[in-house]
């Protein structure tokens, strides 16, 4: 099988990123040929261009963190019924490519009728939102969440599952996102401001969580708005997205001012997100990853949520789709369709 693939080949501009054909092995024991049918770009692949994914591998290699595709061949050992079905699959790379082998264990069923496209801006995004709503801050129905970032492709998810489940939702923005904001039931603060001042004049007690992408010095307002009780779920460091130097040290920076906080007797919970964690042990891993995002899949085939597609690309247009997707202009994700 001839696959066609992005090569990110170093660090590089968008116009970097380069289109080349080789030729793929049959399946192996365990494994799948998936003809991808979408895969999105998301904040990691920003960060990998830039050499800044703190556990990126070694150039070159092929970008794409999620796929959606359909299963066109199998390994020996791989169940016969995968064959010709609709499938998902986080891959952390490889997904920008016409056809992609993956593990049988990753792949998570597509309800019929979905778009691939809708279906992989909440891969990636569905897993981290519904993972950091439900298992890390446990959001309950009468609370008061945070959400940084509400405009962007995890936000646009976390706010509608923690909306669904109860919850009020107070999101940070740009003044043009606003009213879809206010669309999904959300209270928006402008995120240029003093954002601190904005949501304690919301909710003077503070709030129940708060979901921080962002990091940096922002990330001290997000723990001062914790009310004793509350959870603060750090998932990156975007304000380091275009430092210099290892890559490694501004995780290793936040885990450690994180676990500094959850020291203190106030009550008031840090925790760092990672998508990938307990991968150690991949039946557990991967029984946790069908679970939580097909309870996402679900749910937008109830109608219960809605998907932000902000723009498709043909993979010969990465480059183009890479510099919408830094822009920060837009609601929701950019997604290929190879």
């Amino acid at each position: 099988m001839t696959t066609t693939r992005v090569v990110l080949p170093g660090v590089v501009e968008p116009e970097g990123l380069r289109l080349e054909q080789v030729d793929l092995p049959a399946p192996t024991t365990g494994q799948v040929l998936v003809a991808v049918e979408a895969s999105g770009i998301s904040y990691a692949e920003q960060q990998m261009r830039r050499g800044r994914y703190y556990d990126q591998p070694a150039f070159p290699f092929t970008p794409g963190y999620d796929l959606v595709g359909t299963v066109v061949d199998l390994g020996p050992g791989t169940p016969a019924g995968l064959l010709g079905q609709r499938v998902a699959a986080m891959t952390k790379t490889g997904g920008w490519a016409t056809h992609a082998l993956v593990p049988a264990g990753d792949l998570v069923p597509v309800p019929s009728g979905v778009d691939p496209a809708e279906a992989s801006t909440l891969v990636v995004n569905g897993i981290t939102a519904w993972s950091m709503l439900h298992r890390s801050a446990k959001v309950r129905a009468g609370q008061t969440v945070l959400v940084h970032g509400a405009n962007g492709g995890v936000g646009t998810v976390l706010v509608q599952l923690a909306r669904d489940a109860g919850a009020r939702v107070i999101g940070t923005a740009s003044p043009r996102h606003h009213d879809a904001l206010r669309d999904l039931g959300v209270e928006p603060v402008d995120h240029r401001g003093d954002v601190e001042a904005q949501v304690r004049a919301l909710a003077p007690d503070g709030v129940d969580a708060v979901f921080d992408h962002v990091g940096g010095a922002g990330l001290f307002a997000s723990h001062r708005l914790l009310r004793r009780g509350g959870t603060l779920v750090s998932y990156g460091s975007a304000a380091t997205r275009d430092d210099s130097g290892n890559p490694t040290w501004p995780v290793l920076k936040l885990v450690a001012r994180l676990a500094g906080w959850n020291v203190r007797p106030d009550g008031r919970r840090a925790t760092f997100f990672n998508v990938w964690a307990g991968r150690r042990n991949p039946a557990r891993f991967q029984a946790r990853i069908r679970e939580d995002l097909g309870s996402v899949f679900a749910l937008l085939a109830q109608g219960r949520l809605s998907t932000h597609v902000a723009a498709t690309f043909p993979l010969g247009e990465v480059a183009e789709a890479m510099r919408l997707a830094e822009s920060r202009t837009v609601v929701g994700k950019v997604v290929l369709l190879p």
